[in-house]
C-alpha cells in the first residue's frame, strides 16, 4: 500500500522513508515545521572563489535549474538554507517553454516554442504538491489549478479506423483472485477487436503475471527482462505491436520495447490502469496538461516565488569540476558562455544535472571517494524532442493526446489552443496564427516514408516535412488530409537539435534518460558517499522509476531529506509519495514472494 500517512498539522503525504532517512531519531523529535528563508547573498565575481555569506551549515550550490534543481531550492529555502542556483542555459530546463523568436508583433508574445507538450497522469503526486505551493493569481491553489483535463487518448492506427482511449473507464478493477482480475482488465483493454484473440490473450495473462508479482520478483526478474520479451511480440501482427507493446514505450515514454524493462513499463502500467479504474482517490485526471505555454503557467511563477524567498540564481553558469579536500566537497569550479572560470565554496553541493553532464564531473578523485557513482557512465540515453507547427486555423485532432501508432518516428500530439486561456491569435505571433500542435518525436533512428531517413540524417526542414507527412498518413483514415499545407503558418524545432553540415547528421543537447534492462543496479541514490555532495535528477532511483518529470521532483525531495540528515536539521522532511500497491493483491503476492524466495516461478507462469 501507499506508504502516505498524515501528519499531526493534518498535511498528507509523508512517508515514514522520508521520516528515517530526512530526519535522524532525535531530529524527528525536534522537527516543528519549516524553517524559514533568509536574505539573498552576494553574487561571486567571475575568476575568484568567494564564500557565501552565510550563517555556518547553512549554504548550498544546487548545480542545475531545471525540474530538480527548482524543487532542490524551493525545498531548501523553506527549512532555512541560503541556496543559490547556478544555471548554464535556461531555468526548467527541458520541461520549459521555448519562444520561437522574432515571430511577435502588435504587443504580443513569440509564438510559444518548446522542448517537448507536458502530460501530467494523475498518478504524479509530488509535481502537484509542488504546483500548490506556488502562488498564481486567482488561484486557490496555485499553480495547480492551471492544470486542466484532456477527455483522452487518440490513437490513429494504420490498420484500421482509429481508437479512443477515455482517461477514465467504466469498469472497476476486481483484485481478488486472478480469474476477475483478468475478466476486469480484458474489459478495460476492449478495443473492438483490433487485436487477434489469442494475441490479446497472451497480452492479458502477461499483465495479471506483473500484477500479482512480488516486489522481490519485480526487482529480481522483470528488471532484466525486457518489454518485448514479456509480451512475445515475436510473431505477432501488426495491431498487436503498435498498441500493446509500443504504446506504453516508444511513443510515451520513448523508451525501446527490446531494451526497457518489464520492471520499469509494468510499473507505469500499472499506475495508468489504477489511476483510469479511479481506484486511487489521491490520483487526479490521467491527461492532464496546463492552461498556457509552459513558462507562463508554471516555470516563470515558481522563479519569481523562489526569489521572493530569497533563493539566487547565477545563470550563465556550467558546473566544470569539482574540488575536494579531507573527502568533503571545497569547491564547484564553474564556466560561463564565454569561457570565463569562476569558483564557488559552499557547506553542501546539490549536484541537479542530467546524467551525462554529471558524469563529466566524476574525476579520479570523486571516484575514489565514492566509487559507486562510476556505474552512472553505464546509463544510456536516448532522444525525445518536440516541434511545434503553428496554424492559421484551429484543428482539433482530439479533446487529449494523440498517438501515432505505426509511426516510423513513434509520433505523439496535443492540439494547444483548445487548452490554453484567452484567444491564442490575440496572444502570441502576428494577430494570424490560431493554433499550436506540439508534436513529440520518440524515435531517431528509423527511417521516414518522405526521404528514407532516420530524423538523426535529417535536415531541421525535412524533419519538419516528414513529421507532418507522417501525421496526415495516420489521421482522417485515408480521406482528405487533416493537415493542409495551406494551414501552416511556421514551425518550430528545439535548437536543442543542431544540424552538422559536416557530419550529416544531428546533435542533441538534451537527451533523455533511458531505462534498460538491469540498469537500476547503477542508478545511484540521491546520498553519495561524499557526505557533503547529493544527487537530483531523472537518473537517481525514484519509486516511479522512469525519467519523467515526476522522478527529477521526487529526487530532489530525497536529496533534500538526506542534506537535512547529514546537517542535523530539525526541519521537517520533505513529503514523499509512493505510487499506490493495491492491499488487495497482497496475498498473491505474498505467495510469489514465497516462491521466488525458493527459486520457483509464479505459480501462473505456464
Amino acid at each position: 500500500m501507499r506508504d502516505a500517512e498524515i501528519d499531526a498539522d493534518g498535511r498528507p503525504g509523508i512517508t515514514r522513508r522520508a521520516m528515517l532517512t530526512g530526519l535522524g531519531a532525535a531530529g524527528l523529535l525536534s522537527a516543528t515545521g519549516r524553517g524559514t528563508a533568509g536574505a539573498s547573498t552576494p553574487a561571486a565575481a567571475p575568476g575568484r572563489r568567494t564564500p557565501m555569506l552565510r550563517a555556518a551549515g547553512k549554504t548550498v550550490a544546487v548545480l542545475g535549474g531545471g525540474m530538480a534543481g527548482l524543487t532542490a531550492a524551493h525545498e531548501l529555502i523553506e527549512r532555512g538554507f541560503a541556496v543559490t542556483v547556478y544555471e548554464p542555459t535556461a531555468l526548467g530546463g527541458k520541461a520549459r517553454s521555448i519562444p520561437s523568436p522574432g515571430t511577435a508583433t502588435g504587443g504580443r508574445r513569440d509564438l510559444p516554442g518548446e522542448h517537448g507538450f507536458r502530460f501530467f497522469p494523475g498518478f504524479y503526486q509530488h509535481i502537484p504538491e509542488t504546483m500548490r505551493r506556488i502562488p498564481f493569481p486567482g488561484n486557490p491553489n496555485g499553480v495547480l489549478d492551471n492544470l486542466v483535463a484532456g477527455s483522452g487518448f487518440l490513437l490513429a492506427r494504420p490498420d484500421g479506423p482509429d481508437l479512443t482511449a477515455p482517461a477514465s473507464t467504466a469498469p472497476r478493477l476486481d483484485l481478488y483472485d486472478a480469474t476477475t482480475l483478468r475478466a476486469s482488465l480484458a474489459a478495460m483493454f476492449d478495443l473492438g477487436g483490433s487485436i487477434p484473440p489469442h494475441e490479446m490473450n497472451v497480452f492479458l495473462t502477461q499483465l495479471v503475471l506483473f500484477l500479482t508479482s512480488s516486489l522481490e520478483r519485480r526487482d529480481g526478474e522483470w528488471e532484466h527482462r525486457t518489454w518485448s520479451q514479456t509480451l512475445e511480440v515475436d510473431g505477432k501482427s501488426e495491431a498487436y505491436r503498435n498498441v500493446l507493446v509500443s504504446a506504453l514505450t516508444r511513443q510515451l515514454v520513448a523508451a525501446r520495447p527490446a531494451t526497457v524493462s518489464t520492471r520499469t513499463i509494468g510499473i507505469i502500467g500499472q499506475a495508468f490502469v489504477l489511476n483510469a479504474a479511479g481506484m486511487v482517490p489521491e490520483y487526479g485526471h490521467l491527461d492532464r496538461l496546463l492552461n498556457a505555454p509552459t513558462n507562463e503557467a508554471w516555470i516563470d511563477p515558481w522563479v519569481d516565488h523562489l526569489r521572493a524567498l530569497g533563493v539566487r540564481f547565477e545563470m550563465g553558469q556550467a558546473a566544470e569540476s569539482l574540488e575536494l579536500n579531507g573527502g568533503r566537497i571545497t569547491a564547484a569550479r564553474l564556466r560561463d558562455a564565454a569561457g570565463a572560470r569562476s569558483g564557488v565554496e559552499a557547506d553542501w553541493f546539490v549536484a541537479a544535472m542530467p546524467v551525462e553532464r554529471a558524469t563529466a564531473l566524476w574525476t579520479p578523485e570523486v571516484l575514489d571517494a565514492d566509487p559507486r557513482l562510476e556505474l552512472m557512465r553505464r546509463l544510456s540515453v536516448d532522444w525525445m524532442v518536440g516541434i511545434q507547427y503553428f496554424l492559421r486555423r484551429r484543428i482539433p485532432i482530439a479533446n487529449g493526446h494523440v498517438a501515432y501508432l505505426g509511426s516510423p518516428w513513434a509520433l505523439t500530439s496535443i492540439s494547444q489552443a483548445q487548452f490554453w486561456r484567452g484567444d491564442f491569435a490575440d496572444r502570441y505571433g502576428d494577430g494570424t496564427v490560431a493554433d499550436c500542435l506540439s508534436v513529440d518525436i520518440s524515435d531517431w533512428e528509423t527511417p521516414g516514408i518522405l526521404y528514407g531517413k532516420p530524423a538523426k540524417q535529417c535536415t531541421r526542414d525535412e524533419i519538419a516535412r516528414e513529421t507532418w507527412a507522417q501525421m496526415n498518413s495516420l489521421l482522417g483514415d485515408g480521406g482528405a488530409p487533416v493537415l493542409r499545407d495551406e494551414d501552416l503558418a511556421s514551425w518550430f524545432l528545439d535548437p536543442g537539435v543542431s544540424w552538422d553540415p559536416e557530419r550529416q547528421a544531428n546533435t542533441n543537447a538534451t537527451p533523455l534518460l533511458i531505462n534498460t534492462v538491469g540498469s537500476r543496479a547503477n542508478r545511484p541514490d540521491a546520498r553519495t558517499g561524499i557526505p557533503n555532495l547529493f544527487l537530483a535528477g531523472d537518473y537517481v532511483r525514484t519509486d516511479i522509476d522512469l525519467a519523467t518529470m515526476e522522478s527529477a521532483n521526487e529526487s530532489a525531495r530525497a536529496a533534500v531529506n538526506a542534506l537535512l540528515e547529514a546537517a542535523d536539521s530539525p526541519a521537517r522532511p520533505c513529503d514523499v509519495f509512493r505510487l499506490h500497491e493495491p492491499a488487495e493483491l497482497g496475498p498473491m503476492r505474498r505467495i510469489d514472494a514465497d516462491r521466488y524466495a525458493a527459486g520457483l516461478p509464479h505459480i501462473l507462469d505456464l
